[in-house]
């Protein structure tokens, strides 16, 4: 680790010591763990050809009585389970991940950064099975990663509210594809993102496909007022968020009416007038949207600033998070 990490950009930082298993003759390998650094793979490998990766990413925080605790990390797995199943992966064990994820922890638990950091984790699933012809094939040879990576304050240069363009033609990725945390999806959103920001100075892109919202190239989306929220309902076309489901739970604890539902650009257009959007995600949590971009025209979201309610939010669920709040979901491993 570098001597002075905490201005580093978010996951460039890893801990020096990871977690594989590899998928051979029907069967997981036991785990070992690694010196962090570069793997062995054959230029055949049916990821680099035919994209069968899938990854994941959550957090384990460290609380002030020094103990460390992974957030959802059972919810997580199941996520990538499903994502395997999807691209016709071999899927990982549950027990087996659980048990790399832990004992990785264990072993670098002194790079959990204290409060408002966390140790990021990110298992990794390819394709291994080496063969170009198996464009229909599905890989019967697999490896599973997990990646450590301390990170600090998301906002330590304060919380700012985001610029977002609307877009109302593309789409982030293949719909049937869309709730799968594959690779492919961010890089089919990077082009649309990188070339809006060059041309509007915008900070993610909202894919709106038809006319109806959807999420960004790497969050989920919710408009909130007091005492309510609106989201996309979800279906096979975006990710289902583990950050956003525990939002819209702690909102139903809180009082809030949670619609999940289809909703159009024009609603959201109404909706921000007085109320507010943000997006939410695991790296910053939930994220204040300041403007929206539509047809080249900028609309302030409310008056522009990070909106209470998206403070509020964010606010509770970062308390369970570091242990300053009761995790009353039973959503907290301790490590």
């Amino acid at each position: 680790m570098s001597s002075n990490p905490r201005n580093a950009p978010f996951g460039s930082i890893l801990s020096d010591t990871m977690a594989i298993a590899t998928y051979r003759n029907g069967a997981w390998s036991a785990m070992e763990l690694r010196k962090t650094g570069p793997l062995e793979i054959h230029p055949a490998a049916h990821a680099l050809h035919y994209g069968s990766t899938c990854f994941e990413g959550f957090k384990a925080y460290r609380h002030a009585d020094g103990s460390v605790h992974i957030f959802r990390m059972a919810r997580h797995i199941e996520r990538m389970r499903r994502s395997a199943e999807a691209l016709i992966l071999p899927e990982p064990d549950p027990q087996l991940l659980a048990s790399m994820v832990t004992t990785l922890i264990d072993r670098v638990r002194a790079d959990v950064p204290e409060a408002p950091g966390a140790l990021y984790l990110r298992p990794l699933l390819f394709g291994t099975m080496a063969n170009i012809g198996a464009a229909a094939t599905p890989s019967t040879e697999a490896c599973l990663v997990v990646l450590a990576s301390p990170v600090w304050d998301y906002f330590a240069g304060g919380i700012r509210p985001l610029k977002i363009l609307v877009e109302e033609q593309a789409q982030r990725c293949a719909p049937h594809l869309g709730m799968v945390k594959t690779g492919g999806n961010y890089a089919a959103a990077m082009g649309p993102t990188l070339a809006a920001r060059k041309a509007y100075g915008i900070d993610q892109v909202l894919f709106c496909p038809g006319g109806e919202v959807q999420e960004t190239g790497a969050s989920n989306f919710l408009l909130i007022r007091p005492g309510h929220i609106l989201t996309r309902s979800l279906d096979p076309s975006f990710l289902h968020g583990v950050t956003r489901d525990s939002l819209l739970t702690l909102a139903r604890d809180l009082g809030y009416r949670v619609e999940e539902r289809v909703f159009s650009v024009d609603e959201m257009m109404d909706w921000v007038h007085t109320g507010e959007a943000a997006l939410s995600g695991t790296a910053a949590v939930l994220s204040g949207v300041g403007t929206l971009v539509r047809n080249g025209n900028e609309h302030p979201v409310a008056d522009g600033h990070v909106g209470p309610e998206t403070l509020k939010l964010r606010a509770a669920l970062v308390a369970i998070q570091q242990g300053t709040a009761p995790d009353s979901h039973g959503w907290l491993t301790r490590v």
